[in-house]
């Protein structure tokens, strides 16, 4: 699994001018899933994303804004937003190739299982809607990006 981490302020995702799923301060994860990738994979990379340390304590604590908190010490909510393009492959040719990313079928139950894990994990959760043209809107908050892999080397 792939994901692109950003902290944010607020994020939401519209699909045909509705919302369908938003957030106050958190995590907006764009999420994407291997045509290899286990129920495995979505577990490490959910309980990844609930204990990623992104999050600073206040201006006035003496700890000089490290980022030492998670999601759940901050009491935020996570966005969840399928996201296939995470494995094109852009080294040949000028058109991406998708042969990376999972088969749909695949793809929605790793995503699915991935959003159970850090529900479970007593993280809120908001998604986007698989397989549909969304539009995300976000305030990103430090800006703070990070991309993760489970499949990434130590």
């Amino acid at each position: 699994m792939r994901a692109v981490v950003q902290r944010v302020s607020s994020a939401r995702v519209t699909v045909g001018g509705d919302t369908v799923g938003a957030i106050s301060k958190g995590l907006l994860v764009f999420l994407g899933v291997a045509a290899e990738d286990t129920e495995a994979d979505a577990l490490r990379m959910a309980d990844k994303l609930v204990e990623l340390r992104v999050f600073a304590h206040g201006e006035n604590t003496g700890e000089d804004g490290k980022m030492n908190l998670s999601v759940v010490d901050v009491k935020g909510a996570v966005l969840l937003v399928s996201q296939f393009t995470l494995f094109g492959d852009c080294r040949k040719g000028r058109r991406p190739s998708f042969e990376g990313a999972a088969p749909r079928e695949k793809a929605l139950t790793l995503f699915m299982r991935a959003v159970e894990r850090v529900r479970e994990r007593g993280v809120p959760v908001e998604t986007g809607s698989f397989g549909e043209m969304m539009h995300v809107a976000l305030v990103n908050d430090g800006p703070v990006t990070l991309s993760l892999d489970t499949r990434a080397p130590a």
